[in-house]
Formats: structure tokens, C-alpha cells, sequence
């Protein structure tokens, strides 16, 4: 054996190691196929596509053929952005829309989760909930705005409600899916074990369907981000829905790509939150993270 990663076996050719005349071995050095790949980090590869759009948008924006009541320009955003981080526009409307969904999400999940419960542990609460839910789903929860409007008045309570509808649909269906998608042979295993009902469900049931729940959670985010958008749209007198409103009426494009960029923030953090809950509740289930 020698030095630098050198490795040689006597009457043998490793890979990486390649042979010579008269019967002696040249050895080469052993480079993993990671080690061949371009060395250019790979934060910096996926910076290069969104950095040379926001370059081509304002060379297009400064060289005229963009013009600003068409799209304002990401330097005017910029700016628009600033000011209205200073004189706490922003901020107080990122507020009422986060507490929007906040609490749209804590109910929608609440009548998800419960009704997945009753209809996945049973076949009679599948029986009772499940065709029902399934009836309600195929409804645009969207179209629902105006009976919304109408049950409810033009406050807050439409808003939460569009919020709850669309959250508690999604999680409904992955819990319920996670829920009957365990191993039937873990369950049969359980049972083995001595385990009783509640057990199975505790022990059993209910890690397998975490995974479910996770990405029906993760759905659910990006649905109450949808809803809030169209919720906002009713007669909302405070919100990023609000701002991007009074945009509209006096073409202040950079307000509304603004607003927009802070719905999308607000989205990616959310679903940052829930991958990062989900590495520390599936630490037991190793999966397949890509090459």
C-alpha cells in the first residue's frame, strides 16, 4: 500500500488501476464520480436561471420595451418595497393575512383531521362520512364564495371560512388515504404482539399515516394561500388583498408585485416549516433522497 490514496493488490488490477509491461502495476488514483462533476456549487446553478430573469426583466424595463404601467421594473419594486416596509403598510397587511390563514388552517384542519379519523378507523364512520365528503369535494370551494357572502356577511368570517373549506378537503383526503394505506401485515403483526384496538392505532395506524398527513399538510398550506387570495377579494378593507385592490384601481403595478412577492415568501416559508416538521416526525422512515 503507498500513499495519496494509492491502493494496489498483488496479482490483481483494481478498478483505477491500470496495468503495465512486465507484469508491473501503475497505479491511478481512484476519483469518485461526485469528484467528476462540475465544481461549481449548486446553490450558484440554481441562482443563474431566477438572477438572469430578474437582469433580462430590467434591461427590457430600462430599454422601453417594458413599459412601467405594463410591469413596473424590478429596481422600482424594489424601491416601492422599501417604503412601504418604512412606514409599516406592509408589515401591518402581512399580519392580517398571516392571522387569516393561521386561523382558516387551524379550523380546516381540525374538521379534516377529525372527520379522516372517524372515516379511516371505521367502517361505519366510512359509511357515514366518507360519500358525503367526497360529494362536498367535487364542488369548486371557490364557487362557494357567494353563499359564503351571503351566510355570513362581508367581515372576516367569509375569508376564514373559504380558508377552512379548502384546507379541510385536502387534509381530509391524504389523512383518510395515510390511514388506509397502512400495511395490512404491520396490523396483522400488531395483533400478534398482543396489541388491542387503541393500541394498533396508536402504535401502529397512526405513524403509518403520518407520511400522509404530512403532504396533506403541505397541501393544505398552499391551498390556504390560494383561498386567501380570493377571500381577500371580498370587500377586504385590510390585507395584502387590500393593497394590491387599491393597486389595481390606480395601476400601481410595482405595489402589486409586490404584494405578490410577499404572498410567495410567505408560501415558501410555510412549506420550509413543514419539511422541516417532517424530518423530525419521519426520522424512522428513511427514504430515497436522489443522487
Amino acid at each position: 500500500m503507498s500513499g495519496d490514496g494509492q491502493v494496489a493488490v498483488a496479482g490483481r488490477v483494481p478498478v483505477g488501476v491500470s496495468g503495465a509491461t512486465g507484469g508491473a502495476v501503475e497505479l491511478s488514483r481512484v476519483v469518485p464520480v461526485s469528484a467528476r462533476r462540475c465544481g461549481v456549487p449548486r446553490w450558484v446553478r440554481r441562482a443563474v436561471g431566477p438572477v438572469g430573469l430578474v437582469v433580462l426583466w430590467q434591461a427590457l424595463s430600462s430599454g422601453g420595451a417594458l413599459p412601467a404601467d405594463m410591469l413596473a421594473s424590478p429596481v422600482d419594486i424594489a424601491r416601492t418595497a422599501g417604503g412601504m416596509v418604512a412606514d409599516g403598510t406592509l408589515p401591518s397587511a402581512m399580519g392580517v393575512s398571516l392571522q387569516r390563514v393561521v386561523v382558516g388552517l387551524v379550523l380546516g384542519g381540525v374538521v379534516g383531521v377529525a372527520l379522516a379519523l372517524v372515516s379511516g378507523l371505521s367502517r361505519l364512520g366510512e359509511d357515514l362520512v366518507d360519500a358525503t365528503v367526497q360529494m362536498l369535494r367535487s364542488i369548486p370551494w371557490v364557487g362557494v364564495i357567494p353563499l359564503f357572502i351571503i351566510w355570513l356577511g362581508i367581515g372576516e368570517a367569509p375569508k376564514i371560512a373559504l380558508i377552512s373549506v379548502g384546507v379541510a378537503f385536502h387534509l381530509y383526503l391524504n389523512v383518510y388515504a395515510g390511514i388506509r394505506g397502512v400495511d395490512a401485515q404491520l396490523v396483522e403483526a400488531g395483533t400478534s404482539l398482543g396489541l388491542g384496538r387503541w393500541g394498533l392505532i396508536r402504535h401502529v395506524v397512526l405513524p403509518g399515516a403520518l407520511p400522509g398527513a404530512m403532504t396533506g399538510l403541505r397541501y393544505s398550506l398552499a391551498t390556504a394561500w390560494l383561498a386567501l387570495v380570493f377571500g381577500e377579494q371580498v370587500n377586504a378593507d385590510d390585507g395584502l388583498g387590500f393593497l394590491m385592490n387599491q393597486a389595481r384601481e390606480f395601476f400601481r403595478t410595482d405595489v402589486i408585485v409586490v404584494c405578490l412577492v410577499v404572498y410567495a415568501v410567505l408560501g415558501l416559508l410555510a412549506d420550509f416549516l413543514v419539511r422541516t416538521l417532517e424530518r423530525l416526525l419521519l426520522q424512522w422512515r428513511p427514504t430515497f433522497t436522489g443522487q
